[in-house]
């Protein structure tokens, strides 16, 4: 049952707008419960940890993305000199300390990340006035609650001088989760290999069925494709082309590979690879369609979360080899208010 909501009247076919209060900016999240957390704890078995991120300045260079920057690393300034290695005599000749401070200009999709609901909106009529309006999950809209220095209307750019960023559906909302439960594995790695398979739905199925994988609500599924070592073997030269070519990626226009996002009640979908879905996706054969269908269906119908470029090589490995699939999942992204992704260091324990 939804509640009244003041930002729409219509909400998207299948979404879950409005199912957990018309404020709500945690969709799925809403389900990674104590009891959830319980369950993933129940799955620590050995005490073992695995590290899920990448370095944060792979890929390296700005080939993947052309907008997205490796982090630039740099030292405040104290007075004038760079506080990196800066012994203190050089203001007081009695101090014994060498200090370091540094900074970051970093690029928050850059590395192992996550996807904010604020990441990706549609043009959809939530007023159901026959106009299409650009907004996130749960109406929440473009141009007052995520914006710019610019609102896009009407093919034309209109100076914005309110609050920038992610006013709603920020990434604080999820840092406040602790992101911690059961992860569940898929080792698409296993079966496809280097094939650049673009899984669909029945692919999917033969996949769990074979490594007897259930996944049930409130479960943080993790994808292994090989897309991160293959990053990691390249050295900071990452050809695209390849990697998108022989890493197999989720079908994301496969409507029941949609569908089975949906009935599963998964929390988050998390891949090693650019952007769990295939990218770019299949042709639509639609007069107008999502770009990112995948990323559509997930953060702007369901309010599911997408976590890319994890690395999950080691820990699929080792849950292979000793007949499991489940893991505690702990991975918080940074509380940075207003922010619409965010860099992760996710650690599973088994």
């Amino acid at each position: 049952m939804t509640e009244a909501n003041s930002r729409w009247t219509r909400r998207p076919p299948g979404s879950t707008w409005g199912d957990w209060g018309p404020d709500d900016e945690l969709g799925r999240l809403n389900l990674l419960t104590k009891e959830k957390v319980l369950q993933g704890v129940a799955e620590v078995k050995e005490g073992r940890t695995f590290c899920l991120s990448l370095p944060l300045d792979y890929p390296g260079g700005a080939i993947l993305s052309p907008r997205r920057f490796p982090p630039e690393l740099m030292p405040t300034v104290r007075e004038g000199r760079a506080n990196m290695a800066l012994p203190l005599r050089c203001y007081d000749p009695t101090a014994l300390d060498v200090v370091c401070d540094d900074r970051v200009l970093l690029t928050l999709q850059y590395s192992t990340q996550w996807d904010t609901l604020a990441h990706v909106g549609q043009m959809f009529d939530v007023d159901g006035d026959g106009k299409a309006e650009d907004v996130f999950y749960n109406g929440f809209r473009a141009g007052s609650d995520v914006a710019g220095p610019v609102i896009y209307r009407d093919g034309k750019e209109i100076p914005y001088n309110g609050p920038q960023g992610a006013q709603r559906l920020g990434v604080e909302n999820m840092a406040e989760t602790c992101i911690q439960g059961r992860g569940v594995m898929i080792d698409l790695d296993a079966h496809y290999g280097r094939s650049g398979e673009v899984v669909g739905y029945d692919s999917l199925m033969r996949v769990l069925e074979k490594d007897k994988v259930v996944v049930e609500p409130g479960d943080l599924v993790c994808i292994r494709t090989g897309f991160a070592q293959m990053l990691l073997d390249m050295n900071k030269q990452p050809d695209a082309t390849k990697l998108h070519s022989t890493n197999c990626a989720l079908d994301g226009r496969d409507a029941k590979l949609q569908q089975w996002v949906t009935d599963t009640g998964l929390v988050a979908l998390i891949a090693d690879n650019y952007g769990v879905e295939a990218v770019p996706a299949k042709p639509c054969m639609d007069d107008f369609c999502a770009t990112l269908p995948l990323h559509a269906h997930c953060l702007f119908r369901l309010g599911v979360y997408l976590g890319e470029m994890w690395q999950l090589g080691e820990l699929a490995d080792w849950l292979r080899a000793n007949g499991r699939n489940r893991f505690l999942l702990t991975a918080p992204p940074l509380r940075l208010p207003g922010a619409v992704g965010s860099p992760a260091t996710p650690v599973a324990t088994v």
